[in-house]
């Protein structure tokens, strides 16, 4: 999944997954982890139920764990994250995302990652779409530090990622 490389998993990294639905990623990040972990955290508890079927071994392993919340609910724990990120999240992606991106940056470790990797129904919408997130995570305080737009087979993805200041 391009997502999942866009993000540069390191082998020991916390990673939060919002909105991790059926934990196609979650597989893909646990994966790349030697020490690290991973929390997925979504609103519906179908996805978790499958999310934790898919990654039943990660899950006895300790790399993988997860959550039925929305963000601004979630037991987020007291360490922080070294990466963030959520592959189409509405309120991310076309929502007013304020207190999301509050949450998310005071979760993050110094030097932590965010990441928010799209493909969007529209390919000509990509581009764009890159310019208001990118806007959007400025006007939170966090530092955009790449943008990056693929050709897939089934279409343009784009991701931008960041870093809190």
């Amino acid at each position: 999944m391009w997502a999942v490389e866009t993000l540069g998993v390191r082998p020991d990294d916390r990673v939060l997954e919002i909105g991790c639905g059926h934990g196609v990623a979650v597989s893909l990040v646990c994966e790349r982890l030697d020490g690290g972990s991973i929390l997925g955290v979504d609103r519906s508890a179908k996805m978790i139920e499958m999310a934790s079927r898919r990654n039943a071994g990660h899950v006895a392993a300790g790399r993988a764990a997860f959550q039925v919340a929305a963000l601004h609910d979630a037991d987020l724990g007291d360490s922080p994250f070294d990466l963030v990120f959520a592959v189409h999240v509405p309120v991310l992606l076309r929502g007013e995302p304020t207190r999301e991106l509050a949450i998310v940056r005071a979760h993050l470790a110094p030097g932590g990652r965010f990441a928010l990797p799209f493909q969007p129904l529209d390919p000509a919408s990509t581009e764009p779409t890159i310019r208001r997130l990118a806007g959007t995570l400025e006007a939170a305080g966090f530092e955009v530090v790449d943008r990056r737009v693929a050709s897939l087979a089934s279409g343009r993805a784009g991701c931008v990622l960041a870093r809190a200041r």
